[in-house]
């Protein structure tokens, strides 16, 4: 039987004649671009429907279990009754969405051909179909590599990266019971540097099936993982080979000892990288946009390619998104860049003195804390005003600090720069990935609808239908430090590619994800300025969205062929300070008097666990703002400004 050649909607519910080809890339009666979205369906009945069956009536089914949806301007089906464990695992795990698929929606059988229809019948009626989207496919649907295809021509840095990224899902998808989905070699999918899932298999099922239904069922170890690693060792690049043996090896002994093992797989990939070159630009750019008068944006770079005397520059990278309108918003924002700057010196400054390599996990404590500084700073100041509830101001954060750490290398030598890639974000500002040919979101949005997933409540799509699913969470300011939860990430630099950060003014919408072609093909092929694409994404935004401030910053790094030389900007506006309006200094001047001198040293320090030494950079950044602060209010006493009438702030 030939089933009819299906159809592919337009997205624009209100085109008049919507139904167009499989292949089109603009609809034919209104020319809005074609959304092609894969999904991988999941269930028992899933494999005996066959290919170029229509299911559902929209999903047009193009390979085993990669479904292509026919009407993507349409919400799917989502789960009535509860929701089922296997579904409520990939919600607990959202916020690893860099590597494991989301819930997209269910589907209930029904099939164009009536003969598919009879042998699925069955096994349907008890059947729960889940389609998954961020599932590792590519825009034609065709899956990714495995991690066994793509092993043997990889280099020896990224071999020991895809480890270093299993290493760290293990225990996350442990406590899920679905660590078995890193056992399964098909099941492991690469993207150039990223791991990536097709889907979350039960642990109990695998060894169930690898012991022929033995009841006896036992919890998977780190030696089921070495194992699975040995089996690549044979076609591991020289330069690690021995090692990872090594490492399998002690992840199969009894007395294994976890913190060793991450420290030794986390030396050889900072040795493997730190071969490389590294060479580093950046720019930033920040707008008001067409509605407002103000901008509560605040980001570092600053309308310069080239800070003269900063330290610390292109390694550090920000965006602050400010709450609680111009009066509040401003401030909050420009305090959180400033204090963080001089905060990171003082860490540059630590790690440039004591040349021992810091564990990642260290590392990620010390920006915790250096965030709980800003937002007690914030906090504080807001306290000192006596604002409450939606009148306090604050700030969304996203942050970037390229750490460069001195690596001890096997031959006795010391690399400079171990390529490590630090990202901290609160709020619902973003950073991506972008390199020639990949667009990766690397941060998850502190938001109603985030939070609704990864409390295991609802579905993201599902979730995103409530009327305050943007309403954000956590903001820097709004609240104690003890209730603030930054997410911190490490990523290693081996590839060229471009970090952007922004805030919802651009990522709202997803003109990010549809634009990156070609906005930054030029940067990619040496023929355009970080400040050309940085305006092009800013004009992108006031076209497109329009209705808040935006700002972005974009951090390139190279790693393999030399640069051309890097273009200074076409105009130079100023050495990157940010001026502040009438209003935000009266603001400040009310509560100048504020400094970060009240508990953050010992408090957060303490929590962290760590020594006295490694803190004394903070103790440091306290006092130089502590003096900051007294400056600017000396500043702002001499200008005599009177404070501005109360307003009502927007809700955040």
């Amino acid at each position: 039987m030939t089933l009819p050649q299906p159809q592919i909607y337009c997205s624009d519910l209100n085109c008049s004649a919507p139904l167009n080809d499989l292949g089109n890339v603009l609809c034919q009666n209104c020319q809005t671009p074609l959304t092609y979205r894969y999904l991988w369906a999941i269930g028992e009945a899933v494999l005996n429907i066959p290919v170029g069956s229509l299911v559902a009536g929209r999903y047009f089914v193009k390979a085993p279990q990669i479904w292509l949806d026919t009407q993507p301007g349409i919400s799917p089906n989502f789960p009535t009754a509860e929701l089922s464990e296997a579904v409520q695992a990939y919600l607990y795990l959202y916020p690893y969405r860099l590597h494991v698929p989301e819930v997209f929606g269910v589907a209930s059988i029904s099939v164009s051909d009536p003969e598919s229809e009879t042998k699925v019948a069955d096994l349907a009626a008890n059947d729960e179909i889940v389609l998954l989207e961020n599932a590792p496919l590519d825009k034609s649907g065709n899956l990714y590599p495995s991690i066994m295809q793509a092993w043997r021509n990889a280099t020896a840095v990224r071999q020991v990266y895809w480890l270093w990224q299993l290493w760290q899902l293990w225990q996350p998808l442990a406590d899920q019971g679905v660590s078995a989905s890193l056992l399964i070699a098909d099941n492991i999918r690469v993207e150039n540097w990223r791991i990536r899932l097709c889907q979350l298999f039960w642990d109990e099922g695998v060894l169930a099936e690898s012991e022929q239904g033995t009841a006896n069922l036992t919890e998977l170890s780190l030696a089921d993982l070495a194992n699975v690693w040995l089996g690549w060792v044979d076609h591991a690049k020289p330069a690690i080979a021995d090692a990872m043996r090594h490492l399998c090896y002690e992840m199969r002994s009894e007395a294994a000892d976890v913190g060793a093992i991450a420290s030794q797989l986390n030396l050889l990939l900072l040795q493997q990288s730190a071969q490389q070159p590294l060479r580093l630009s950046a720019f930033g750019m920040s707008d008001t946009g067409p509605q407002h008068e103000h901008n509560e944006d605040t980001c570092h770079p600053l309308n310069t390619a080239q800070i003269g005397d900063d330290p610390i520059f292109p390694r550090f990278v920000v965006v602050c998104d400010g709450i609680g309108g111009h009066e509040g918003g401003e401030i909050a924002s420009q305090l959180a860049v400033q204090s963080l700057k001089l905060q990171v010196q003082a860490l540059f400054a630590e790690v440039a003195q004591h040349p021992e390599l810091q564990s990642p996990m260290m590392i990620k404590e010390q920006l915790e804390a250096m965030v709980r500084v800003v937002n007690d700073l914030i906090a504080n100041q807001n306290d000192a005003q006596g604002r409450e509830a939606r009148r306090r101001m604050g700030t969304t954060l996203v942050m970037a600090l390229q750490l460069p750490q001195k690596v001890a290398m096997n031959d006795g030598l010391v690399a400079e720069n171990s390529h490590e890639l630090y990202l901290v974000n609160v709020g619902d500002s973003r950073a991506y990935w972008l390199s020639a040919n990949s667009c990766h979101l690397l941060t998850v949005d502190d938001d109603v609808s985030t939070r609704e997933v990864r409390m295991g409540r609802m579905l993201y799509r599902e979730a995103l239908k409530r009327p305050d699913a943007g309403a954000l969470i956590q903001a820097l300011g709004t609240r104690d430090s003890d209730l603030l939860y930054p997410s911190v990430q490490r990523f290693v630099i081996e590839e060229d590619g471009i970090l952007l950060l922004c805030s919802d003014g651009l990522s709202d919408r997803g003109w990010i994800e549809d634009s990156w072609i070609s906005i930054m093909d030029d940067v990619f092929r040496g023929k355009g300025s970080l400040e050309k694409a940085a305006k092009a994404w800013i004009d992108l935004a006031n076209e497109k969205n329009g209705y808040d401030n935006v700002s972005v910053v974009l951090l390139q790094c190279h790693v393999s062929s030399p640069l051309p030389a890097i273009a200074l900007p076409e105009t130079q506006r100023g050495n990157g300070e940010t001026t502040w309006t009438d209003s935000s200094k009266a603001l400040l001047q009310d509560g100048a008097e504020v400094t970060a001198e009240s508990s953050v040293t010992s408090t957060h320090a303490d929590k962290a666990g760590l020594g006295r030494k490694q803190w004394s950079w903070i103790a440091i950044t306290l006092a130089a703002l502590a003096v900051g602060a007294g400056v600017i209010a000396s500043q702002l006493n001499a200008e005599k400004l009177q404070p501005p009438q109360e307003q009502t702030s927007p809700n955040p």
